[in-house]
C-alpha cells in the first residue's frame, strides 16, 4: 500500500509541475501537497476528527504523520485531532503523546488526560512518554492519570516507578492522595518489580491510609501474600497503631 504522502502527492502532482516526494527524513517541514489533501479530507468529511479517523482507517501507518500535519494546519482543533487519531489507531498511543507534548499544542497533564481519555487501555504508554518528555511534571502526571483511570492507578504506579524508581515514595504518595482506596493493589504491583523496597512501599501505603484502619488491614495483608515476612508485617501493623489481637487475623489466615 503506498504511503499517505504518495497518495497526497498523487492527488495533487497536477497542480505543480516537477513536484517531488515527500520524504519523512524531512518531516519538521510540513509538506504542502499532504497540508492540501488534509484540507480535502476535512472537506469531504465535515469535520477534522472524522477526516483523521477516515486516513487512519485506510493509511494506519501514517497516522503519526498526519496527526502531525493537522496539528500544524488546524492547532486550534488539537482536542479533536488527538482524541480522534488514538481512538482510530490506539497502537500509536505514545508516538501521538509525544508529538503533541513537542509541539506543546497544550500542557502537559492536559494531554495525558485527552489521552487516556480517548484510549484508557493504553495509560502506560501515556503516562511514560509523558514522564519522557516532562520528568519535572511527574507527580501532576502521576495524579491527572490516576484521577482519569483509577481502575488502572496500580499500573500506571508501577509503570512510573519502574521508569523513576528514585521517586517510588512520591509517586505511591501522589497516587494514594489521589484514590487512597487503591492502596493494596498498588502494594501488590510494586512489592511484584521491588521486592526489597518493602518498608518505603508498605509504610508509605499505611502513611496515605491513615484515616482507613480495614484499608490498611487489606495492605498489610497484600504485603504478607507478596512474601514479606510475618514478623515485618506484623511490625508495620503495630507501628501504625493496631494491637496484636487485631494483626491475629490477617497473621493467622495464612
Amino acid at each position: 500500500m503506498r504511503s499517505l504522502s504518495y497518495l497526497a502527492l498523487a492527488i495533487c502532482i497536477s497542480t505543480s509541475v516537477g513536484a517531488t516526494e515527500f520524504s519523512k527524513t524531512e518531516a519538521k517541514v510540513i509538506d504542502p501537497y499532504q497540508v492540501k489533501f488534509l484540507k480535502r479530507q476535512v472537506d469531504q468529511n465535515m469535520s477534522i476528527g472524522r477526516a483523521i479517523k477516515s486516513i487512519a482507517s485506510h493509511y494506519p501507518q501514517d497516522v503519526v504523520e498526519i496527526v502531525e500535519v493537522a496539528l500544524e494546519t488546524y492547532p486550534e482543533h488539537y482536542q479533536e485531532i488527538i482524541h480522534s487519531a488514538i481512538s482510530a489507531q490506539p497502537s500509536s498511543t505514545k508516538e501521538i503523546v509525544q508529538l503533541a507534548l513537542a509541539k506543546n499544542v497544550s500542557s502537559c497533564p492536559a494531554i495525558v488526560k485527552l489521552a487516556i481519555s480517548a484510549e484508557p487501555s493504553y495509560v502506560d504508554f501515556v503516562v511514560q512518554a509523558a514522564a519522557n518528555a516532562t520528568p519535572n511534571e511527574l507527580n501532576e502526571i502521576v495524579r491527572v492519570a490516576v484521577l482519569t483511570e483509577p481502575n488502572s492507578a496500580d499500573s500506571i504506579v508501577q509503570t512510573l516507578s519502574r521508569q523513576h524508581p528514585n521517586k517510588i515514595v512520591d509517586i505511591m504518595t501522589t497516587a494514594l492522595n489521589t484514590v487512597p482506596y487503591v492502596g493494596e493493589y498498588v502494594v501488590d504491583a510494586l512489592l511484584a518489580i521491588f521486592p526489597g523496597e518493602a518498608d518505603d512501599v508498605v509504610t508509605t501505603a499505611i502513611k496515605e491510609s491513615a484515616a482507613q484502619r480495614e484499608q490498611i488491614l487489606r495492605i498489610l495483608e497484600t504485603a504478607q501474600d507478596a512474601g514479606v515476612a510475618d514478623e515485618r508485617v506484623r511490625q508495620y501493623g503495630l507501628d501504625a497503631g493496631f494491637s496484636d489481637e487485631e494483626l491475629a487475623g490477617v497473621l493467622n489466615d495464612k
